[in-house]
């Protein structure tokens, strides 16, 4: 529903206290004169870009977890889970600091609202036009930090589908000769280095490193992008760790006969799934990254806009996720392109199939793979 349409469910005494938010000026005994006050004030561009601007960074990522959720409604203890997502410093909330003040201050906003049947009065809803004018008035407030070039640059890199071709260069190695198993479960590393041989786009075998964990079943024996399209292929039961030995099951093999592996959305829609264990908000940076990148951006530019948005993870930093978890993987999807200018360093540009497949897919926020985030 609208704002208008909730305004109209509102009970008297929460339509009174958004008209006090905004300064309205009407007869309080009448709902009538409340709510089109109250649509008069908030329908300007004005007053609604000062609402906006006015929010702190905590206000922005609890705002954020709400645009790019598809649900029409919240329970209280999940918004109070996302406000409380909010502090990325333990030790950061202050004395008698209650996530529940936020909730309360955006349905003042007339931002949120309580449903109004039987089965909705206890889950809260924001208005659907008023998602898209916080989407449209972020976007703007973030493209006045983004530090654009003209034309092309020097060079850029542009993988396209090329992970999808090395899923099946990956199915057809293992199709090809025996890929025995550690006791942990993982190739030895004369096999890994001939797999990762064999792939489009080469990575080096990992040196020891002690953190390694949360972005997948196997990241912390493979590579980035080797350790995706592994998990890619045993989650999609397109190869098997049997008796020691890595072997490929019947639509394995069929997918290596045929080298069809799936379309690339849906190796996007397996990555978003696999990475929200670490990363929960990253379907909607992603999106962000889609909308303010389609020209070409400095990456420093870009991360110091989004980084705000994203937590960290253990010893990874936000900046190192924006880096190396999203944009890097972006471009291995080949959602992005990653270029060099001679005068503004690293840029990146959204790719038109990256855009194509970012508007076109949307995960549940609750759909992820099953997996352990901690070492």
């Amino acid at each position: 529903m609208n704002l208008a349409d909730m305004l109209s469910y509102a009970d008297i005494g929460q339509l009174s206290r958004i008209a006090r938010t905004y300064d309205c000026e009407c007869n309080g005994h009448s709902k009538h004169e409340l709510i089109q006050s109250i649509l008069s004030k908030v329908g300007r561009r004005d007053v609604f870009e000062e609402q906006v601007e006015s929010l702190s960074v905590e206000d922005i990522r609890f705002l954020n977890s709400l645009l790019f959720d598809a649900r029409s409604s919240f329970s209280l203890e999940e918004l109070v889970a996302r406000v409380q997502q909010t502090k990325f410093v333990r030790g950061e909330e202050e004395d008698g600091w209650n996530p529940r003040d936020m909730i309360t201050r955006f349905k003042q906003l007339g931002w949120l609202f309580n449903g109004y049947s039987q089965q909705t009065k206890y889950l809260f809803q924001v208005p659907s036009d008023l998602k898209k004018r916080f989407s449209d008035v972020l976007a703007k407030k973030f493209q006045t930090g983004l530090d654009a070039i003209d034309g092309e640059p020097g060079v850029y890199r542009d993988e396209q589908k090329l992970i999808v071709e090395d899923i099946v260069h990956f199915l057809r190695f293992v199709r090809e000769r025996d890929v025995p198993l550690t006791d942990a479960g993982s190739m030895y590393k004369r096999t890994l280095g001939q797999v990762l041989d064999s792939m489009s786009v080469r990575e080096e075998p990992l040196g020891k490193t002690a953190f390694r964990f949360g972005y997948g079943r196997m990241f912390k024996e493979y590579p980035n992008r080797f350790s995706l399209i592994y998990d890619y292929c045993y989650y999609n039961g397109l190869i098997a760790e049997d008796g020691g030995l890595l072997t490929l099951t019947e639509t394995g093999s069929g997918q290596a006969e045929s080298g069809m592996p799936g379309e690339l959305p849906a190796v996007y829609r397996f990555w978003l799934r696999l990475y929200k264990n670490p990363i929960p908000n990253i379907q909607s940076i992603v999106q962000w990254v889609e909308r303010l990148a389609r020209a070409w951006v400095t990456a420093d530019s870009l991360g110091n806009t989004l980084c705000p948005l994203i937590r960290p993870f253990y010893f990874d930093s936000s900046e190192s996720i924006f880096e190396q978890r999203i944009v890097q993987m972006m471009m291995h999807l080949g959602l992005l392109r990653i270029g060099e200018d001679d005068r503004r360093g690293r840029v990146v540009q959204m790719t038109k199939l990256g855009s194509s497949i970012i508007q076109g897919t949307y995960v549940d926020e609750e759909d992820r793979i099953p997996l352990s985030v901690e070492p």
